[in-house]
């Protein structure tokens, strides 16, 4: 079991990062934010698809004031993503943003993260101190010659110390790189040197595959070590994937369910059914269930009846099309391939269960 590393708790919105709450999984828009219908749609779309918190640009005036008719229209809480123009940021807190994310290798000098400072003070706005190995200030940089994780570390730091020093703690911290080993290095250096939360991920990851397979390599090592309290996967993708990826990866490491976690094989000569067009299709067909549930689809009797007594729903391939079906680790009963489409069978009996445990969930909370 994975033990949490201890950090202090803050709020973005209404939504707890930090302490024991759950690790949240965000995203990022890629619309114009001054497109307000576009950007509503899309973080809507991020919402279905469980987003906890989502990062909207502001990089000039027009978009940070187009938040006030943004935010009224969603549910999830919005950070204000701030480069360059430190304005930028108090417009973003005045407007309802729940979070700022500054870049401190490019938002100013101390001088006007102090302002930004109050206006998020002023307006019951965390903040996130967004260190990145490609954005690191020129003194650094002329310290340590090249980016690295002393380097983003000390970044780190040194903003810390300006939000104390102005009385200021409702903040989280990242230190990302393009680079899973400088990135792991860095967070695993600030890990030990405070107790805030941190916002964890591998920047500019890649396309959604190599992207996904990266931030997995780097994102996991981290969790399984502990570390990291927010998470976003960065994919040159749409960014309902981001999401996907993120809970996948949450749900791998056994650290917060949502939805089927579908345990399937990877098909061989063995396989009484088409293994990898069922599980493809049943993947896209059961998009819509949040309630967290285990589904194993296994070809054959050589691992089908033992991963089925590890799952709520199993399906094991059987000879001459006729395939035993599990429920809660039993046998439940055959099911003979012509009689129904077997993804159809199984949709119905994963509906079925989670209509089944959010009834009792509400039972056990009217209590």
């Amino acid at each position: 079991m994975i033990e949490r590393r201890k950090s202090r708790k803050i709020w973005v919105g209404d939504v707890p990062v930090g302490g024991d709450a759950p690790i949240t999984v965000q995203s990022m828009t890629n619309t114009l934010t001054t497109d307000v219908k576009a950007t509503i749609a899309q973080i809507r779309e991020l919402e279905v698809a469980g987003a906890d918190i989502v990062r909207v640009s502001c990089p000039d005036e027009e978009s940070s004031a187009a938040l006030k008719q943004i935010i009224p229209e969603v549910t999830v809480p919005i950070v204000a993503d701030i480069h360059f123009h430190y304005k930028r940021g108090i417009e973003a807190a005045q407007n309802g943003a729940a979070c700022l994310r500054i870049n401190p290798g490019n938002i100013g000098n101390a001088e006007r993260v102090k302002e930004v400072v109050q206006a998020a003070k002023d307006n019951n706005c965390s903040m996130r101190v967004g260190v990145n190995a490609g954005s690191l200030e020129k003194d650094l940089l002329e310290k340590y010659g090249e980016p690295c994780p002393d380097a983003m570390v000390e970044s780190a730091l040194r903003h810390i110390q300006i939000l104390e020093d102005h009385d200021f703690f409702n903040f989280k911290i990242s230190c990302k790189a393009s680079d899973v080993f400088m990135a792991c290095a860095a967070y695993q250096q600030l890990a030990e040197a405070c107790d805030y939360p941190l916002h964890v991920g591998i920047t500019e990851a890649g396309g959604l595959r190599t992207g996904t397979i990266k931030s997995s390599v780097g994102m996991g090592n981290l969790l399984w070590a502990g570390i990291g309290d927010t998470i976003r996967v960065s994919l040159s993708a749409d960014p309902v994937e981001e999401i996907k990826a993120g809970f996948d990866i949450l749900k791998s490491l056994g650290l917060r369910h949502r939805g089927v976690n579908v345990i399937s094989c990877p098909s061989c000569a063995r396989q009484q059914f088409q293994v990898i067009d069922t599980v493809q299709r049943l993947e896209e067909r059961l998009v819509h269930i949040t309630t967290p549930m285990t589904l194993s689809i296994i070809g054959c009797v050589v691992n089908g009846p033992g991963e089925a007594l590890m799952t709520d729903i199993g399906l094991t391939g059987g000879g001459q099309d006729n395939h035993q079906i599990y429920v809660g680790g039993e046998k439940a009963h055959r099911f003979h391939a012509g009689d129904q489409d077997i993804v159809d069978h199984i949709v119905e009996m994963v509906e079925e269960k989670a209509e089944q445990i959010q009834k009792l969930e509400k039972l056990v909370a009217a209590e």
